[in-house]
């Protein structure tokens, strides 16, 4: 029996699973993997497949701690199914594949391709050029070859969408990989973001987010320090844009030019993703992060001056060596001043390649948890009363697909308000379809949603709706499903200690 017929493979279509892991920049990068394989023939395979498509991709993150033994627990376990199935193909691309290369196929011989961060439209001829030579293809692209945002794509969402405007990173924090495997930052034109966002509200999105190593950069590489606020205010000139977002900047470049573009901007959403890392001058000097307690500090202020119902939300990281409890209380500290509405916080790992990894003061393992727990803990209490605030007002939602994760059970629809804050709703009688915008009033608030118990006040049909009800309809009559269950585009979930992006920001 040939390779083909013991798959997953629908009308002799071979067929494919793309598996992600990491930040927001691996979530874009797998839509332009999954859109690759598409217009090369492949079909997604159904969810419940579990590893039986006939390729499986790999997009993996070199951040956090473990990363590799999770990798090679996940081909381990693909090994057996491989033997038995000749013909199927694993590929393993990302940020681990960049910086490991050759050690993937020789702690892993099953693999049949890596391919890196820089040459991530290769994966098609990689695979073909594997099958035909029937010996593993490791090509690593040292610089970029292709921007993604030219490659094909298959979006997770009908009506909300990455829009990458940079990729790479020119700074040189000591607990960061990031920039030794996405190289520097490289900005695309301007005209060239403008078009893609207006192609895609054209096809019914109505929610872009601007993504970016470090997207408040954009500008130096093509010498203009104002082009993110500039390319803010021209998206608010986009008709049919409803919502634009962007994550994640650095607080080095936050200036007051992009304060002023947020407020001013209707389509803007009154949110804002600041990573923090530290409020210890001295670790931050440690960590090679450009600003310091009073500068971060500020720039809350003057964001929340000019935006007072804006939601911030950071990254921190607990245990960076050399933190001592005072070190540590400074970061508490500006957690109580900020009053983040989330706060995604991380213990520290060593990285090998970074700078943190050979300092001395590693901090013990049982400190650093102790830490952490006594953040997370005020951190809770922190989400929770700034929620209570929400209670009473007055919100439009843009409803959401498989965001509420209990929606099933408690009969409610799930929506993101504005500031990105994730709202349970009561069903109304009226269909609602994700995209649509409903208008409902806050009744209750937990640390990490909110809930809207009485009757929908208004329902608003979109054009995204619209969008999603076209492409739900094209989808019933696939074979095979479509969804991989991946953060969903534009609207990441707020929890509290899982990685909102890198931690590197």
């Amino acid at each position: 029996m040939s390779s083909i017929d013991r798959s997953q493979s629908v009308g002799g279509t071979r067929t494919y699973e793309v598996r992600t892991y990491g930040c927001q920049m691996n979530v874009h990068d797998s839509e332009r993997l999954s859109g690759l394989l598409e217009d090369a023939g492949y079909v997604r395979a159904p969810e419940s497949a579990d590893g039986d498509a006939d390729v499986v991709v790999f997009n993996t993150c070199a951040v956090r701690e473990n990363a590799d033994n999770k990798l090679y627990g996940n081909l381990g376990r693909l090994a057996p199914r491989k033997v038995s199935r000749p013909g199927m193909q694993i590929a393993v691309g990302g940020c681990l594949a960049q910086k490991d290369r050759d050690t993937i196929v020789k702690r892993a011989p099953w693999v049949d391709v890596v391919f890196g961060t820089h040459n991530i439209g290769k994966l098609p001829v990689l695979l073909e050029r594997a099958r035909v030579q029937e010996e593993a293809q490791v090509e690593i692209a040292e610089s970029l070859e292709a921007f993604p945002s030219t490659l094909p794509t298959r979006r997770e969402s009908a009506y909300a969408a990455w829009v990458s405007i940079s990729v790479g990173c020119n700074n040189t924090c000591t607990f960061c990989i990031v920039p030794a495997l996405r190289g520097k930052e490289k900005d695309r034109r301007p005209g060239d973001i403008l078009a893609e966002v207006e192609a895609l509200v054209a096809e019914g999105v109505s929610e872009i987010t601007l993504l970016g190593q470090n997207v408040n950069a954009y500008g130096s590489d093509i010498g203009d320090r104002e082009a993110f606020s500039k390319l803010l205010r021209a998206c608010g000139n986009i008709k049919g844009l409803e919502r634009v977002r962007f994550t994640s900047p650095h607080p080095r470049d936050f200036t007051d030019d992009v304060i002023a573009a947020m407020a001013e901007t209707p389509n803007a959403m009154p949110q804002l993703h600041m990573p923090l890392q530290s409020g210890s001058d001295p670790v931050l000097k440690a960590m090679r992060r450009s600003y310091r307690q009073d500068r971060y500090l500020g720039i809350i202020e003057k964001v929340r001056a000019a935006i007072p119902h804006a939601a911030i939300t950071t990254d921190i990281i607990v245990g960076f060596p050399g933190e001592t409890e005072e070190d540590f209380e400074q970061t508490l500290h500006v957690v109580r001043e900020a009053r983040f509405a989330q706060a995604f916080t991380f213990q520290y790992s060593k990285r090998p390649g970074t700078p943190a990894a050979e300092m001395d003061d590693q901090i013990p393992k049982a400190v650093v948890q102790e830490r952490y727990e006594r953040l997370v803990a005020l951190q809770e209490e922190i989400s929770w009363e700034e929620n209570k605030k929400q209670v009473g007002r007055t919100l439009e939602l843009m409803v959401a697909e498989g965001e509420g994760r209990k929606d099933g059970a408690t009969h409610r629809l799930s929506g993101r308000a504005p500031d990105n804050r994730l709202v349970h709703f009561t069903k109304p009688d009226q269909e609602v379809r994700p995209g649509d915008v409903v208008t409902v009033e806050i009744t209750y608030a937990a640390p990490h949603h909110l809930l809207a118990e009485g009757e929908v006040l208004g329902v608003r049909r979109t054009r995204a709706g619209d969008a999603w009800e076209k492409r739900n309809a094209a989808e019933q009559t696939k074979p095979v499903g479509v969804m991989l269950g991946l953060p969903k585009i534009g609207v990441p979930e707020p929890q509290p200690a899982v990685a909102s992006g890198c931690g590197c920001d």
